[in-house]
């Protein structure tokens, strides 16, 4: 079997014959499942919960029933990764606090064994307390309560190449930067039984076939399916979701903020992620591109809605990042109804024995992937020797990992550092780095101990961030890092976090890379433009042109800054 898969804005991928994998360039002509999950699962769920209860809809309800099982899944297979995060909806009427709660509850119902904690109501002044920067009033009314209830987060990136290389430690051998520009048929059957795929960093093209052939390029799988037939059925609608990063003063560290419904009828969320607050996100159509920029108008729209709900003056200004991603929202070819547009995952075999999986989100991955392989069994008339165990396999880290191991990491290493005059002198692995370490790579943590204490990397990358040097050489050694925005944006967050710290960085990431792959002045230089140019497509308060009345930015004056 041969699967093509790219990555897009946030995400990576992997593409597999029986022994052979490819972690994709985000910006090839691929994409992996969505551009996203931009919205927190259960709020999703909530609406399907919502759909089934009011429309008699069982399928809504199988939805549900669904994600919670998966979602139950990830937390339990990559546990450094995932944690429980409440997050509260604030009610101005005694109506509204009704119904969530009411809603909420019969969540909690739904969720059974796999609940993660009873979701509660909260007066106005607990809320407060929980939350200080919530507004006592809102819409002209006062805050009479908030209900609170608990979902599971992920840190994605990680996530992402910890899949890539569980499927390595599997047996497959994975590559990076790899494009398929073109599919190879049987003259006789008309069958798909290959592609022609580029190197992306060398150019170079080579030829791969296989008996079955999956097309898991989630907004542009129709220009893959258009490779094997030119007339082939659009199946995908794509949607543009933003996400602006701000400091973390903007919300707690353990609490997260929804709006279900704003003035203009979309969600809006806010939460503490990765040691700064996230706030999104639009849903608005767009037409396909590599390089999705966030709008202005957009960015905008986030900071006008949450300026509603919180008692800090929400300023442009404040803004770290701010990106877009494209989610592919999917028909089924093969349905009479090609008018409806579908949040779940659709497989489809129409096409020369081309399966095709889109759609879907996150928070389903895993069974997205379950369902293409079946299929991908039942066209190519497979035998495997066993069912599909990924329901219980743990992401690289996930083994024997502990959520106090960070201790051990803060107790038996040192982080020794080189400063700008060339002389090694020893830090400690603070508790910050040391729970960074531990969240991000499991019980993989050590070795990046190791290499900050052993090889005098223990510098951390960023002023405010905990992202060490050694972080950048164990990439390059385990995890197929082979540019700097592998590092940046794909390996650790740094560029969706904060744009300006990620330039900052760039030099040093860059200079270790080049360390560890044998880079000479003229790549470390195409790699500083690539990466910089990469980062003019997140527009945060550095590189974006607007006028708050009291702050101002433009490109211009930034480019004479750097």
């Amino acid at each position: 079997m041969m699967s093509s898969m790219s990555q897009g804005r946030e995400h990576n991928a992997w593409l597999h014959t029986n022994h052979l994998s490819f972690l994709e360039e985000p910006w090839s002509s691929l994409h992996l499942w969505s551009a996203g999950e931009t919205e927190p699962a259960v709020v999703e769920g909530v609406r399907y919960l919502e759909k089934a209860v009011f429309n008699f809809d069982y399928g809504q309800l199988k939805l549900v029933f669904h994600a919670l099982e998966e979602r139950d899944r990830i937390i339990k297979n990559a546990p450094h990764l995932c944690n429980a995060l409440p997050t509260m909806t604030p009610c101005y009427d005694w109506f509204e606090a009704l119904y969530f709660w009411a809603g909420l509850k019969l969540y909690d119902l739904v969720a059974g064994t796999r609940m993660l904690h009873l979701s509660r109501y909260c007066s106005a002044q607990e809320s407060i307390e929980l939350f200080p920067t919530l507004a006592k009033k809102g819409r002209d009314k006062s805050l009479k309560g908030t209900v609170v209830y608990y979902d599971g987060q992920m840190n994605d990136a990680r996530l992402n190449v910890g899949l890539a290389c569980t499927a390595a430690l599997a047996g497959a051998a994975v590559l990076n930067h790899a494009e398929a520009i073109s599919l190879h048929k049987d003259e006789l059957t008309d069958k798909v039984i290959g592609a022609r795929i580029r190197n992306s960093l060398t150019g170079k093209e080579f030829d791969i076939y296989s008996k079955v052939v999956v097309n898991a390029a989630g907004p542009f799988c129709d220009e893959v399916r258009m490779m094997a037939d030119k007339d082939a059925q659009k199946m995908i609608c794509p949607s543009s979701g933003v996400h602006i990063v701000l400091p973390d003063y903007y919300s707690p560290e353990g609490m997260g903020l929804i709006v279900p419904k704003t003035k203009d009828g979309r969600v809006i969320f806010m939460l503490p992620w990765l040691g700064r607050t996230v706030a999104g996100t639009t849903d608005s159509n767009t037409t396909l591109t590599m390089l999705p920029e966030p709008h202005e108008e957009e960015i905008q729209f986030i900071l006008d809605a949450i300026s509603d709900y919180l008692n800090v003056k929400v300023r442009r200004s404040d803004v770290l990042s701010a990106w877009s991603g494209i989610r592919p929202l999917a028909t089924d070819p093969s349905s009479n109804d090609t008018a409806s547009i579908s949040r779940d995952h659709v497989v489809s075999t129409d096409i020369g024995g081309l399966v095709t999986i889109t759609g879907g989100k996150w928070t389903t991955y895993r069974s997205m992937a379950e369902d293409a392989v079946n299929a991908a069994v039942k066209v190519g008339k497979l035998s495997p020797s066993n069912s599909c165990v990924t329901a219980h396999l743990h992401i690289i880290g996930g083994d024997d990992w502990d959520p106090a191991s960070f201790t051990k990491l803060a107790q038996q290493y040192i982080r020794m550092k080189k400063t700008y005059s060339g002389k090694i002198v020893p830090g400690a692995m603070d508790t910050a780095v040391a729970k960074h370490l531990a969240h991000a790579y499991g019980s993989m943590a050590e070795r990046v101990a190791l290499i900050a204490q052993n090889e005098n990397l223990g510098k951390k990358l960023a002023h405010g961030y905990s992202f060490l040097e050694a972080e950048v050489a164990y990439c390059a050694r385990n995890e197929y890092c082979e540019t700097a925005v592998d590092f940046i944006a794909r390996r650790s967050r740094l560029a969706f976090l904060d744009t300006d710290a990620a330039r900052k960085a760039l030099p040093r990431v860059i200079e270790v890379l080049a360390a560890e792959h044998g880079w000479d002045k003229a790549r470390k230089k195409v790699e500083m433009q690539n990466a910089k140019a990469f980062l003019e497509t997140f527009k945060s308060s550095q590189n974006a042109q607007f006028d708050d009345g009291k702050h101002t930015s433009n490109k211009s004056f930034f480019s004479l800054k750097t």
